[in-house]
């Protein structure tokens, strides 16, 4: 999977946002707004050219002191989830 081209992540008033560079990315109808986890593991994978949920996980449990499976699910849904509102593709 990798991210896709055109969203940048800014910090915003303390809030993370993943915004669009171009109008034909913009969407007024959702802000993509995320908690501080998911702010870390985007910035890791944004420069990357693919990554994979075993990406995610390695990067949750090195960072964070949480199970493999915990961090399995976390980095699943999370995956699962920037895909479906078009951020990320698989």
């Amino acid at each position: 999977m990798k991210v896709v081209e055109g969203f940048r992540l800014r910090e915003i008033c303390g809030e993370f946002i993943i915004v669009p560079e171009s109008t034909e990315l913009v969407n007024f109808n959702k802000m993509i707004h995320l908690n501080a986890t998911a702010a870390y593991l985007w910035e890791q994978v944004s420069g990357m050219k693919e990554f994979s949920v075993e990406t995610l996980v390695s990067l949750l449990t090195e960072k964070y002191d949480v199970s493999e499976e915990i961090a399995s699910k976390d980095a699943a849904a999370i995956a699962d989830k920037w895909v479906e509102i078009g951020i990320a593709a698989k």
